[in-house]
This record gives C-alpha cells, sequence and structure tokens, in this order.
C-alpha cells in the first residue's frame, strides 16, 4: 500500500522520526513536504499522527495516472468523491484539493467538474477552496473534511500523477493546548516545544513502554509530559532548579487529569545531572531525552567561554548517562548551535553518534546537509538554532 505523509518545516527531522517509528519501503521525497512511501499493511492514521510531531498530514495513495490524461484523473477523483460522500456523516459533502511537490494543478476547474456532478445528482455539496497551494490542518479540520468530507492529494512523479486522500491531520488544538495552555511556562529560559518534544521521543525507538526513560534536565518538564501522553510508564525527572522541579510536577499533573492518564510511575528529584548515576541504578535506562542548559539566549554572549563551558557540561554529562544507560541505549540530545560560531563538540565517548536518515534519502535535494550527522532545527533569522544529536551506547 502507498502512504503519503506531508511533513513538517524541517523536512531532516520528519523523515527521521518517520523511520524510528514505522518500517517502510521505497521512500521518495517529492518535495520538501511530501514523502511516500510502501507500507506492507494497514496503518491507523488517526492513533499514529497523534504521537509524530514532524508529521501534518497522513494519507492514501489511491492511484496513478499518467500525465495528460485528463479524462482518467477526473474519474478518479469523482471515483474518490463519491465513495467518501456515500460514508459521510452529513447532510452536506464538503471536498477540497491540495497539491504538493513541483507542479502546480488547476484545482479550481477540477473542483468546479466535481461539484457539477454533485449538483447534476442532487447532492449537497461544497468546495473548499484556499489562497494557499494546499489547505491547512485547521481549513481541512474545520471544514469537516475529514468527517464529512475529503480532501484530495494531487502531487507530480515524473511521468505520472499521484492521486490521493486525506486520513488523519495533525491535531494543532491539543498541541497548542499542551503548549501554551500548560499551567507553568518559563519563556525567559526557553521553552521545548511539545512537537520537538514528541520527535525526540520517537528518535530514541523505545518500544517497551514500561522502560525508564530520563530527563535530568526537565526544566517545566515537557518531554516527561509527552511521554505520558504517548504512553511510556516508567519516568525519572531532575533538575537543579527546585522551582522547574515544582512547575514539573504542576504541569504533568494537569497533563494527566487533563488527558485521563493513570498508571505512571514518575519520580522527581532537584539534582544535578552531573551526579545522575549517585541516584539513577546503573544499567537500567533505556533513553536520556533531553534539552540541557543552552547557554545564555539574550544580551552581549562571550562565546568561545560559552561554548567551552557547554562543552565541559555536556563532556560530564555523557560520562553519568553512559553509566545509568543499558547497553544499546541512547541519548537523544539539543545542543546549541550559536550563528556565526563553530559548533559545539563534546566528546561523546562510550557512544556512537546515529545518523537518523534513511540512506536512500541521504542525497536527496530536499534534505539540508550538516557536517555531521545531526539535524538542525530552527526558524531562518534565529541566532540560537538547535542541534538534534542521537547518541547510541557501545
Amino acid at each position: 500500500m502507498k502512504y503519503f505523509f506531508v511533513l513538517g518545516t524541517n523536512t531532516a527531522l520528519s523523515v527521521a522520526e518517520l523511520t524510528a517509528v514505522i518500517d517502510f519501503n521505497d521512500p521518495r521525497l517529492l518535495a520538501t513536504d511530501f514523502l511516500v512511501v510502501d507500507l506492507p499493511r494497514e496503518i491507523q492514521a488517526e492513533n499514529l499522527i497523534k504521537r509524530l510531531g514532524g508529521i501534518i498530514k497522513i494519507g492514501r495513495i489511491e492511484s496513478e495516472i499518467k500525465s495528460g490524461d485528463d479524462r482518467n484523473l477526473e474519474a478518479e477523483i469523482r471515483e474518490i468523491a463519491v465513495e467518501r460522500q456515500a460514508v459521510g456523516m452529513g447532510s452536506k459533502f464538503n471536498f477540497g484539493f491540495s497539491d504538493y511537490g513541483k507542479r502546480t494543478f488547476n484545482k479550481k476547474d477540477l473542483g468546479l467538474k466535481l461539484k457539477k456532478y454533485f449538483s447534476d445528482a442532487k447532492i449537497s455539496s461544497r468546495f473548499v477552496t484556499s489562497r494557499e497551494k494546499t489547505l491547512s490542518s485547521v481549513v481541512v479540520t474545520q471544514n469537516k473534511l475529514l468527517k464529512n468530507g475529503v480532501e484530495i492529494i494531487l502531487a507530480g512523479d515524473g511521468d505520472n500523477i499521484l492521486v490521493g486522500s486525506t486520513l488523519a491531520v495533525q491535531p494543532f488544538k491539543d498541541l497548542s493546548l499542551r503548549d501554551f495552555g500548560r499551567p507553568v511556562r518559563d519563556d525567559m529560559s526557553g521553552m521545548l516545544p511539545p512537537k520537538l518534544a514528541q520527535i525526540m521521543i520517537n528518535l530514541a525507538q523505545v518500544n517497551d513502554f514500561n522502560a525508564v526513560i530520563i530527563d535530568p534536565f526537565c526544566g517545566s518538564g515537557t518531554v516527561l509530559s509527552e511521554a505520558i501522553m504517548m504512553g511510556y510508564k516508567h519516568l525519572f525527572g531532575s533538575d537543579i532548579s527546585a522551582k522547574a522541579i515544582e512547575g514539573t510536577r504542576q504541569n504533568i499533573n494537569w497533563t494527566k487529569e487533563l488527558y485521563k492518564m493513570e498508571d505512571v510511575k514518575l519520580k522527581l528529584f532537584v539534582k544535578n545531572a552531573l551526579d545522575l548515576s549517585k541516584f539513577i541504578k546503573s544499567d537500567s535506562v533505556a533513553a536520556v531525552i533531553t534539552e540541557p542548559y543552552l547557554g545564555p539566549q539574550r544580551g552581549m554572549i562571550a562565546f568561545k567561554l560559552v561554548i567551552g563551558n557547554l562543552e565541559e557540561l555536556y563532556r560530564e554529562s555523557l560520562k553519568e548517562f553512559h553509566k545509568v544507560l543499558n547497553s544499546g541505549g541512547r541519548v537523544v540530545m539539543i545542543w546549541p548551535m550559536f550563528y556565526g560560531e563553530r559548533p559545539i563538540t563534546p566528546s561523546y565517548s562510550g557512544f556512537k553518534l546515529l545518523n537518523m536518515i534513511p540512506e536512500s534519502l541521504r542525497g536527496s535535494e530536499f534534505i539540508k546537509k550538516h557536517n555531521r550527522d545531526t539535524i538542525i532545527y530552527g526558524r531562518p533569522g534565529q541566532k540560537v538554532y538547535r542541534e538534534v544529536v542521537v547518541l547510541e551506547k557501545i
């Protein structure tokens, strides 16, 4: 079965996350935000997308039409829409189009023809449009295109046109609530977005939901909260700041109450990460997932001094992580990258650095290269980027 995944703004990070979560064959990046794969079995798209921070939409490729074969293209679109209309849940059927990749389609013409078909069949319908090339998750959700309608996807692939339909979109309301609605936020020290926390957890590839996961720089508890949401049951969090630990406790209690999460074993400590092995048992942890102290974010920064201090902190922290991780356990960690400065390069003896991009996609024009096997995350114009590092204990 062929499925498509509409990727987030960071292509490499989205691809790496998806690779860590599901097995797929023949991955093809048709654009920076559009990946087509072969899957051996049907997936539960609505459940899957809830745990994928870097995926905006999931859908199924219904057919491939030769470019220029407009009659077959219109017939296939009509067939998809009619099939979805037959199982709709309301009186009016809504439909819309998005096209991905380098080719642009005449969606207005296709939409008007489909609307005429429904009108002739005495079926009430509405053609949902957007000023953008694609319909956003918000537009898809607010216009009920998944419940009582369809979003039809068109993508050029060489001499063929891929025609698909969307099965699920990212739960933007929930993600926004968990980001901005939680009781404790500390904007001054920086906030790890829930979507990035989800991605980091997935990159750890911990398949046993009873395995131990720790965040030794837990801050306001984003990683721990998202791990609870994803079903992990055995979590440790620590931070040198008592205020941070109290904030983490409040945020996690809020998450557990809001989403009715129970049966979670969580321990929080006011501890220095450099003392981790003193309160966590050796060889007992499946993954360390953390965004540590990233250095000062504002004002005049003495970069050489800051980079040197962070390299020492990370080096000594990694020694502690190595003691508590079990064999093959992973560290998924953020290192800051200061614009115009050399990369932070702490020693990570006892670990190997993992490249999470599938080998077949490493040469893609849509994957931005970096000088080591890590992924850079951030928005254009930022002074401090996040470097996502995945290490495995050897």
